[in-house]
């Protein structure tokens, strides 16, 4: 079942009310600018916004589709503002700058989703579950993934949708591709700027292991036969390129999967603008 939220309920009047137990009242302007920021891509983008109940959460969803005779496209969102500093984690994982969301925003195909993550867009104050943890070290927990599966099951089933398409930016492309190896729908999976291994990811920066996380790169032997391309950033400092070769050198032998390296994009920049070439890819 999707709950529907009106345009109005983005504003600064009900900002406070819903983030005053995190974020006191002189905390919340933050938090207005970055719901406005995605409900004005949403409206751009002709979508509408969505509350889905999934397990442990309630995931914010943004959709506009038409033609449930073709795949459901759906976008997944990346951490987010999981963090503050290096060290200290953030009160409220909701995007400064949501990218998925601006691929989706600008992807002309008539069927598409975007999903944020759990305690993105307000659900912090609705979940009981919502705390650090599952934008940091949990953050592709089993009870992440399990709630991102029901949603994207959820979705499909509620179109009438037989399959569906995964494009998971950031950490989003973690999600998308554990989540496809739990299902048997999945037509095709892209990837932008992927953490699709992360252990590596995590000696590259030096950071502490994700014990409670599941690794995208143990999805990798059950996905050869999904059609995928990976589209890294060449001047991407944060998920380098030999991050998607190392996903893509655990597919099984024949798989049809691509890397395709994007000239002067970065980790978050450089993508929504030639998003709808890259599509054609």
């Amino acid at each position: 079942m999707l709950f529907h939220a009106g345009h109005r309920n983005l504003r600064p009047f009900l900002g406070c009310a819903l983030t005053l137990m995190f974020w006191g009242c002189a905390g919340t302007g933050a938090y207005v600018v970055r719901q406005n920021t995605a409900q004005d891509l949403a409206d751009r983008g002709r979508l509408t916004r969505t509350v889905l109940p999934a397990g442990e959460f309630h995931l914010t969803a943004f959709s506009r589709t038409s033609d449930p005779a073709r795949p459901l496209r759906i976008y997944i969102e990346g951490d987010g503002y999981a963090w503050v500093s290096r060290s200290r984690p953030s009160n409220d994982p909701t995007p400064i700058d949501p990218v998925a969301l601006r691929l989706a925003a600008a992807d002309p195909y008539p069927n598409v989703v975007y999903l944020a993550r759990p305690c993105q867009y307000g659900s912090l104050t609705a979940d009981d579950a919502c705390n650090p943890f599952y934008w940091t070290e949990g953050r592709f927990s089993e009870e992440v993934i399990r709630s991102a599966n029901e949603a994207v099951g959820g979705l499909a089933a509620e179109g009438g949708f037989q399959k569906i398409e995964l494009i998971g930016y950031s950490g989003g492309a973690a999600i998308a591709v554990l989540v496809a190896a739990r299902r048997h729908d999945v037509a095709a999976i892209r990837t932008v700027a992927g953490d699709l291994d992360n252990g590596r990811l995590i000696r590259i920066h030096s950071l502490s292991p994700m014990e409670a996380s599941l690794e995208p790169l143990d999805a990798a032997a059950g996905l050869g036969n999904i059609p995928q391309i990976h589209f890294v950033g060449e001047s991407d400092k944060v998920v380098p390129l030999e991050v998607a070769r190392s996903f893509v050198d655990k597919l099984p032998p024949g798989s049809s999967a691509r890397i395709v390296t994007v000239p002067g994009a970065s980790h978050g920049k450089g993508w929504a603008e030639r998003w709808k070439n890259l599509l054609e890819e």
